[in-house]
């Protein structure tokens, strides 16, 4: 299954980088040990949401800027939530809390001021740097990611297994042709992320979710023992990759297990790819380096004790690991300690000490020149010094 998945990243690869297919290489059995860093935290909270009877749950976080960023996601009151965003101009020295009008899912900055909200109903753009947000007609498919190249050319990713492109900054869109291509039922499939290398160098990846023969009666964290003995089926992965801006998109898909979560490329040719996993698999996540431009790659981190949730290429060629330590069996229900780890050569992995009250499900990670950030999924975000 390892095999087949490091293929589809392998297959994704050599699409961006036009070179011929290379062999699937034999993973590492597991991880190299992280060295410990320096005991002084080197992940500090810049913002916290400290509020007795409520919590924010961050979705996505982004920086246009080492100066200006923001985060999005709901603040939750028993049953009741509330859109919020928190943004700031100075490098997260000092965030304000705004309320947004939709419930939002995910966020693409272009600029200091231009920008892309994805909520649960539609689509709305900022051009004030999130002081102000109007909602642009709704795409015709309901999108879960939106990527710009320019202030005017676009692509969303969406459910039904539809991508859209635009070339008016989001008032009018058209589908992608080939995204409707490889096998699996419109209303089990949808494309759920997009990442660009250069204004050229493109891919999005999608999922296609078999039929569940015996669906879970109960949620995980009420019945254990069901969801670690409930095995994790194959399904499709979709790959759509561009070498012309997104002119053209050349389609691939394969059978795997586990999903492809995030790709991070930088335009230098590396790239990260993360692929995560069900409670009753070995490990929680697997992450691995991507050689765009020859496509190759290779296993750079799994490890039985840490739940990655999101990967970043930094601009000097460097790379993060975020995630939590897992505790109990049934990863995917209790919150755990952050992790962090950095390295600088691909090789040792440098246990970075974060905050001892960072504590959270999932993490995500952002970053603009040399600052780079994280957001909790209980409020929190820190950046690393």
């Amino acid at each position: 299954m390892t095999a087949t998945l490091r293929w589809t990243l392998v297959a994704c690869a050599t699409a961006l980088g036009q070179t011929q297919s290379a062999a699937p290489q034999t993973p590492a059995p597991q991880s190299a040990a992280p060295q410990a860093a320096n005991s002084a935290p080197r992940w500090r909270v810049q913002y916290f949401y400290d509020q007795a009877k409520s919590s924010l749950v961050f979705h996505d976080i982004q920086f246009f800027s080492p100066l200006h960023g923001m985060a999005i996601g709901n603040i939750q009151d028993g049953k009741s939530r509330k859109p919020a965003a928190v943004v700031t101009t100075d490098g997260g020295e000092h965030w304000s809390l705004t309320p947004i009008e939709d419930h939002p899912i995910s966020l693409f900055l272009l600029n200091d001021t231009l920008g892309w909200m994805v909520t649960e109903h539609g689509l709305w753009q900022t051009t004030e740097a999130g002081k102000d947000w109007h909602k642009l007609p709704h795409p015709p498919a309901q999108p879960l990611r939106v990527f710009f190249t320019d202030a005017n050319n676009g692509w969303a990713a969406c459910l039904k297994k539809a991508v859209l492109a635009t070339h008016d900054g989001g008032r009018h869109w058209e589908p992608v042709a080939v995204a409707a291509e490889p096998n699996g039922a419109p209303d089990r499939s949808a494309y759920t992320w997009i990442a660009f290398a250069n204004a050229t160098h493109g891919i999005i990846t999608g999922i296609n979710q078999p039929v569940q023969r015996f669906a879970p009666m109960f949620p995980a964290w009420l019945d254990p023992e069901d969801a670690l003995s409930r095995r994790e089926t194959p399904h499709l992965a979709y790959a759509l990759t561009t070498n012309d801006g997104g002119k053209t998109w050349k389609t691939e898909s394969a059978s795997l297990i586990g999903r492809i979560t995030r790709v991070r490329l930088a335009p230098d040719g590396v790239g990260l790819g993360l692929i995560e996993y069900a409670d009753s698999f070995r490990f929680p996540s697997e992450a691995y380096k991507i050689d765009w431009k020859t496509g190759k790659n290779a296993t750079i981190f799994r490890d039985k004790r840490y739940a990655i949730t999101d990967v970043w290429v930094t601009p000097g060629g460097g790379a993060f690991l975020a995630g939590v330590e897992t505790t109990g069996e049934v990863r995917s229900v209790s919150p755990g300690k952050i992790k962090v780890f950095q390295t600088s050569d691909w090789t040792t992995w440098n246990d970075e000490p974060v905050d001892y009250r960072a504590i959270a499900q999932r993490v995500l990670l952002a970053g603009a020149g040399d600052g780079v950030w994280l957001a909790t999924d209980n409020g929190m975000i820190l950046r690393w010094k």
